[in-house]
């Protein structure tokens, strides 16, 4: 039996929002606005509409321009930095060709003059609804070309913080070389992305690119794997078979986790480094082969030479060109450009339509601190486009415990040690980027809320190399 498809579940309905603080001007948009096939909501004042912006995106604003506590303007440029994807038409029994000036210089589509005719605001939002689609339409593409332009990707990663963009310089320059790159960092930063990048940049990228997790393969077994065996070599080697060097030859090997190696195996693979040549298991005879190392690592290789369990040599060896991931947690500026890369992704792998992410929810994911890095903001990203009821991503999409978390945040998380001096830099920075990100780069703005002069604060900015 086919199911029957609703008008509705093919083309959704506009959201619409009426800001009036008389309520027989509500109830009489809201219900002839209902009736035209717009999905209606409704404010009393300017403040309650702020609160109403944060949450959800609408698609129309109806705004009066006289309200009691906050106006239609007030309102208009508190919430102009979360209207991005709405247009606002400003109403006024008040109004005046000056008023609608003002308005639309700020922004605004049109203005409107009560009393209205009822058609009025219909033909009004006809064509506001035409013009705004195509223009919205014209500003996502311009702004797709302008991403793939920017220098925010490399490989399958995107990123524009400061820090990572000197990966990726560092990365686009070591590819042109088969120099030995190690790549350091934290559990989910991209190090195996960034490896792939180099990897598929280079003169290599039309031959292999084996991964070997050092980590999970048994200590047994792992010599075998990485160098092969000649028949007769134990109990089940049957025939010759090729270790993973072999099958990377003339491309590159990624070993992963190479702080698990085993010792026993460092020094074989150290031969390896400087000879250029392997030796089957059971193999009386060495095999020279050609190819490029890149090693990762999310442990602390110096410590480990230290302790005694990594070998000095083979550390000097690996670290030629060393690359430091940073977490995710010291690149927050990173987190919306990754959220809409994985928008895009599972867009296409879920079969869904998601557009963006509301203001409230966005800050929500760059309060958290991100222990699992980028890895983890993927899966939160995935679980909400799943959940996802409409084709915004909203607070209730994400778990409960990421803003709980974020909440349980501790000022001794961000500094180790005892200095004063120290813990005030470290705090200061913290307070100055948060205030930056709550005025959308505002400095004039975010010296107000910090409480301290603009000059003091473009010092500091400079200061604490601050990018935002």
């Amino acid at each position: 039996m086919d199911k029957k498809i609703s008008k509705d579940s093919v083309f959704p309905q506009k959201r619409l929002l009426i800001i009036d603080d008389e309520e027989n001007m509500r109830h009489m948009l809201s219900s002839m606005l209902k009736k035209s096939g717009y999905r209606v909501y409704t404010a009393s004042n300017g403040s309650e509409a702020l609160d109403m912006v944060d949450q959800t995106l609408y698609d129309f604003i109806l705004c009066d321009l006289k309200m009691p506590d906050m106006n239609g303007m007030e309102f208009f440029e508190a919430a102009r930095d979360k209207l991005w994807a709405s247009t606002v038409i400003m109403m006024s029994a008040y109004g005046s060709i000056d008023t609608a000036v003002e308005a639309m210089k700020k922004g605004a589509y049109d203005f409107i003059s009560k009393p209205f005719k009822l058609d009025e605001v219909l033909l009004t939002l006809k064509k506001a609804e035409e013009r705004e689609s195509l223009k919205r339409e014209n500003r996502w593409l311009k702004e797709r070309i302008r991403k793939i332009q920017d220098d925010y990707h490399f490989g399958n990663m995107v990123a524009k913080s400061k820090g990572m963009e000197a990966v990726f310089k560092i990365a686009e320059k070591v590819a042109q070389y088969d120099t030995t790159v190690l790549i350091c960092g934290a559990s989910g930063t991209g190090k195996e992305l960034i490896a792939q990048g180099i990897h598929f940049a280079g003169k290599r990228a039309k031959n292999s690119l084996v991964p070997v997790n050092c980590g999970g393969i048994p200590e047994n077994l792992l010599e075998s794997e990485l160098f092969g065996y000649k028949r007769g070599a134990f109990t089940g080697a049957d025939s010759d078979r090729k270790g993973l060097f072999e099958e990377a030859d003339r491309g590159t090997i990624f070993l992963d986790e190479i702080g698990e190696l085993p010792l026993s195996l460092q020094v074989k693979l150290l031969r390896v480094l400087q000879e250029n040549e392997i030796r089957p298991v059971g193999d009386s005879k060495t095999k020279n082969i050609d190819v490029r190392v890149i090693a990762a690592t999310s442990k602390n290789l110096e410590d480990e030479v230290k302790n005694g369990t990594f070998r000095e040599d083979l550390f000097f060896r690996l670290n030629v060109m060393p690359i430091q991931l940073p977490p995710l947690k010291d690149r927050p500026e990173d987190i919306p450009l990754l959220s809409q890369h994985f928008i895009d992704r599972f867009n296409i792998s879920l079969e869904k339509n998601i557009k963006g992410i509301t203001p409230a929810a966005m800050s929500i994911l760059l309060k958290h601190h991100w222990p699992g890095n980028v890895r983890e903001l993927g899966n939160v990203i995935e679980r909400a486009a799943v959940l996802a009821e409409e084709t915004i991503l909203v607070p209730e999409n994400f778990p409960q415990d990421l803003s709980k978390s974020s909440e349980r945040e501790k000022l001794e998380d961000f500094f180790d040690g005892h200095s004063l001096k120290a813990a005030q830099k470290i705090l200061e920075k913290r307070l100055i980027t948060k205030a930056l990100q709550a005025t959308n780069g505002n400095r004039t703005k975010a010296a107000r809320i910090l409480e301290i002069s603009h000059p003091s604060l473009l010092s500091k900015i400079k200061a604490y190399d601050i990018n935002l």
